[in-house]
C-alpha cells in the first residue's frame, strides 16, 4: 500500500506571517493537529503542530500578556526542517520515518507541492486493516527456523483444513537469530483443529497454548 491511498487531501495550510492566534482557532474549528505552513510561491515553509500552539499559547497565570503573544506569527514557533513524503512512498516507509524521527505526521510533496498529509494515526488506522485485527478471527504465532519453505509448509496446513488467512506477519525471535516467529490471523473462531494439525506437522505453536491440544 502506499502512501496516496491513505494520505488526506482535505488539508488546511496557514503562511509564516499568520498569527498564532490564527492556528489555534484554525485547530479547534476543524479538529485538526497538523497545520503545514506555505511561502508565498506556495512551497513548504515549515510545519506547526498542536503541540507547538500549545506550548506558544499563554497560560491563564499570564493573561496579561496574552494578547501579545497570540498575536506573533507562526514562523516564530515552526517548524522549518520538516521530513516529507512522496504519495508513491510504501506505507510502511512512512511508518519507520514517524518511528525513528519520533513525529507525527509528514507533509505530503508532490512537484514542490504539497498535496496532502499523512499523520500516525493515518498509519496505524492502515496498520488495523492490513493485520485483520478488527474483523472476527483467531491469532496463531509459531516459531519457525530461518529458512525458506517453513510459511509454505504452514500454509498448506491450512489449505487441508481450509482455513481463510487474513493476515501474516513475520517477527524476529528475540532469543536466537536462527528463528523467526510467524503470526497468523486466520478467519476461525476456533482454532483447535489448526493448532493439532500444525503441532503434528512438527511446528512450535508459541500461541495459543491451549490444555488438551497435542503438544
Amino acid at each position: 500500500m502506499i502512501v496516496e491511498e491513505i494520505m488526506k487531501i482535505d488539508i488546511h495550510t496557514l503562511a509564516p506571517e499568520d498569527t498564532i492566534a490564527h492556528a489555534l482557532q484554525l485547530c479547534r474549528d476543524h479538529k485538526i493537529r497538523h497545520i503545514p505552513i506555505l511561502d508565498q510561491q506556495g512551497l513548504l515553509a515549515g510545519l506547526v503542530t498542536d503541540r507547538d500552539i500549545k506550548d506558544a499559547t499563554p497560560s491563564i497565570l499570564k493573561q496579561e500578556n496574552g494578547a501579545e503573544e497570540l498575536n506573533k506569527p507562526l514562523s516564530l514557533i515552526m517548524e522549518t526542517n520538516v521530513i516529507t513524503a512522496h504519495p508513491l512512498d510504501f506505507v510502511e516507509d512512512v511508518a519507520a520515518t514517524l518511528y525513528e524521527h519520533n513525529i507525527s505526521c509528514l507533509p505530503v510533496v508532490q512537484n514542490n507541492e504539497v498535496i496532502g498529509l499523512v499523520t500516525e494515526t493515518d498509519v496505524l488506522h492502515t496498520f488495523v486493516e492490513l493485520t485483520g485485527v478488527h474483523q472476527p478471527g483467531s491469532r496463531i504465532e509459531i516459531r519457525v527456523e530461518n529458512k525458506s519453505g517453513v510459511l509454505f509448509d504452514i500454509l498448506q496446513v491450512m489449505q487441508q483444513r481450509r482455513v481463510n488467512v487474513q493476515s501474516v506477519l513475520v517477527y524476529p525471535d528475540r532469543e536466537t537469530d536462527t528463528h523467526k516467529v510467524i503470526v497468523l490471523r486466520i478467519r476461525t473462531m476456533n482454532p483447535v483443529g489448526v493448532i493439532d494439525d500444525l503441532k503434528k506437522a512438527g511446528h512450535h505453536v508459541l500461541w495459543p497454548n491451549m490444555p488438551g491440544v497435542c503438544t
